[in-house]
């Protein structure tokens, strides 16, 4: 039931919900309140009093808009809608009365403040302040606390809005930040000096309205306005979060994410946020040749021309990687098959049928789980596979959802019930409500009875929601390509003398094939290769990644590769070129975009999840086997990811906690 109610708010009329908060009623009507505390997505706090507002008939004082209701204010007498004011005198007074009070023990150190520039206190001391302090007695300062590698403090800044403290508690879930003290004794610090357990506690950095909490990685490296901004697609995960990448000359100096509902929200993990810094080490930037067993540098052409004489009359395979766009698999399914070759993308093993997208990329949208009555996990650890979706499995936890789960039991942030950890708690599945969303994993999928689990559980979802929950950025664009060899892995390079591999550095090449590793870290693919083609990453081409729900979005370019390094569709035809047979027909990205959504034709519907028709799997027969986790190392699961000196120190530092000793001994 909708409750509408009439509110002139500075004498504009509109109709808002009577539960909306006067804050959000005055964003509908297009009027800005400047806020510190207020965030859409935390509890109310109402502690900053910065969106003071007036209430015409009311006590004759300002009332803080983000926490009164519209359905809390009195009509007039004879019953004409109630009249907010966000601009008299009483509201300005009381605006630079807050700011005067926020400033008097605020440090002046805007010039050295990471912060400066895209600050809240800064825009809105400007704003909304006076140009005049009356404080004269010397300001307090506070120690700074030790939060970790990722997060940097300068407590004496903090203005105690304490959205940290709301964010860490209820989005992160953990429970180490809290307020202590009263008055002006009061400070935000964490329990017993601990730091922060969570993969999505760089957050904090972007909810701080001042500089008390900035990116250590990112201090004093640059400012915002000498950055070239450029939004982009995370890949470090399949989740596919919206971010923007920040440039300074060559370098990428932080990534940030960017709000979309649909995927999400405005939350980041700390694994996308911090690990552009594995984006400048162990780079190959010009091309190696293997001879007498060492690599040696080469040119262009002459990588190329090796390329053509190893290949010749040759049976080859391709390995599509976990995080090459869709261009470069469609590029490479084309090259290999022309060839007479094959080509698989399922480099893990798992069994996800060709052709049936309800079974690879499932029928549910990650919106669903805010509504969802049941969310089931099977055979997957969300916190360390996807952290962003994992806190909006909590939200719909908090709610009331209930949560099950089959697979080794593991810290999620939130209560769930645990149906068991082998295949036997399948059955089980279609007990409970009606709205269930069912996430299965690839812990699922990797066995040798992956395809009878993938079949058990469609069957048991029925027409309900199914989310297949994908580690691999890149792996349902490969898979809506068709870039799948019938049998799998071990039947796509069977009998292969030349496997061509895009990226795919989780594989063991056994000896004897000739390896072509296109790519862009000397990980473990280029310390196997007879030749390297140094391809760029994925902040610096243009691409399409379709994430794990089936949602094709566009990654643009950021900046430009390093030394020789080329783009991946570009090299492939140039390849092309050398090989036996025609080369590929297109000169550029836009016409191998063209006959990409001619082959396949929802890739053209940027940021829209198709409909896939439900098609359940012949059973097969189930093993016993316990589930496991699909993921070994959160932090380092791929080649940037491992070139960074950030996730290093966050991967020793989880092995740390993880080894501690529980109680004195």
């Amino acid at each position: 039931m909708s409750d509408l109610r009439k509110i002139i708010i500075d004498g504009k009329e509109v109709e808002v919900e009577g539960a909306m908060t006067l804050i959000q009623a005055c964003e509908q009507a297009g009027i800005e309140v400047p806020r510190f505390c207020y965030h859409e997505r935390l509890s109310i706090a109402g502690n900053c009093r910065m969106c003071l507002v007036e209430v015409v008939g009311g006590p004759p004082k300002p009332a803080a808009s983000c926490a009164m209701q519209v359905k809390d204010l009195r009509p007039g007498k004879d019953g004409e809608p109630p009249v907010v004011k966000t601009n008299s005198p009483m509201v300005k007074k009381a605006r630079e009365g807050v700011m005067e009070f926020l400033l008097i023990n605020h440090p002046l150190d805007c010039p050295i403040c990471d912060q400066g520039g895209e600050c809240d206190l800064q825009d809105q001391a400007m704003a909304y302040g006076v140009d005049f302090s009356r404080y004269r007695e010397p300001k307090r300062a506070v120690d700074d606390l030790n939060l970790g590698p990722l997060v940097e403090t300068h407590m004496t800044r903090c203005i105690s809005c304490t959205r940290c403290v709301r964010f860490t508690t209820e989005v992160a879930g953990i429970t180490q930040m809290g307020q202590t003290g009263r008055g002006e004794d009061a400070e935000i610090t964490s329990y017993l000096g601990e730091t922060l357990d969570s993969e999505l506690q760089g957050n904090i950095i972007d909810l701080c309205p001042v500089g008390a909490l900035v990116s250590k990685p990112y201090a004093f490296t640059a400012r915002p306005w000498e950055l070239t901004k450029t939004e982009s697609i995370d890949v470090m995960d399949a989740l596919g979060s919206n971010i923007r990448v920040d440039v300074k000359g060559r370098e990428v100096m932080r990534m940030l994410p960017r709000n979309h509902d649909g995927v999400n929200e405005e939350w980041l993990s700390d694994k996308s946020r911090f690990v552009w810094d594995g984006l400048r080490r162990q780079r190959l930037d010009k091309p190696y040749i293997r001879e007498n067993g060492k690599l040696r540098p080469a040119s262009w052409v002459e990588a190329l021309a090796k390329v053509g004489e190893a290949t010749k009359g040759k049976k080859i395979a391709g390995l599509v990687g976990d995080l090459a766009p869709v261009e470069a698999a469609f590029a490479l399914k084309q090259l290999m098959e022309s060839r007479g070759g094959h080509v698989e993308c399922r480099t893990d093993g798992a069994k996800l049928p060709a052709g049936n997208r309800s079974a690879y990329a499932g029928t549910a949208r990650i919106e669903d789980i805010d509504s969802a009555e049941s969310i089931v996990l099977i055979g997957t650890n969300p916190r360390a596979e996807a952290p962003v979706l994992n806190a909006r499995i909590r939200k719909a936890w908090l709610r009331g959802a209930d949560v099950s789960l089959v697979g080794p039991a593991a810290d999620l942030t939130y209560d769930y019930t645990h149906l068991g950890t082998d295949r036997g708690a399948l059955p089980k599945l279609k007990e409970g409500r009606e709205d269930t969303v069912v996430v299965i994993g690839q812990g699922a999928l990797r066995e040798a009875d992956g395809a009878a689990v993938l079949a058990a559980v469609m069957k048991a979802v029925g027409d309900g929601k199914l989310l297949v929950l994908h580690m691999a950025a890149g792996r349902v664009g490969a898979m809506d390509v068709g870039a799948v060899t019938d049998g799998g892995l071990e039947a796509a390079i069977d009998g292969a003398e030349v496997i061509w591999n895009l990226g795919a550095d989780e594989v063991d090449v056994a000896e004897g094939p000739f390896v072509i590793y296109q790519g862009s870290h000397g990980d473990r693919g280029a310390h196997r290769a007879d030749v390297i083609l140094p391809a760029a990453a994925w902040t610096e081409e243009n691409g399409l990644f379709v994430n794990t729900e089936g949602r094709p979005q566009l990654a643009f370019r950021a900046g430009f590769p390093p030394g020789e390094a080329k783009e991946n569709w570009a090299i492939l035809r140039a390849a092309s070129a050398q090989m036996e047979g025609e080369a590929q027909p297109w000169d550029s990205l836009a016409q191998l975009r063209q006959a990409l959504v001619a082959e396949v034709p929802h890739l053209s519907g940027v940021d829209a999840v198709p409909e896939n028709e439900w098609t359940p799997l012949d059973e097969g027969t189930l093993g016993e086997a316990d589930f496991v986790t699909a993921i070994k190392d959160h932090y380092l699961t791929n080649p940037i990811a491992r070139a960074s000196q950030v996730m290093a120190e966050l991967s020793a530092n989880a092995k740390a906690r993880r080894e501690a000793p529980m109680a004195a001994e």
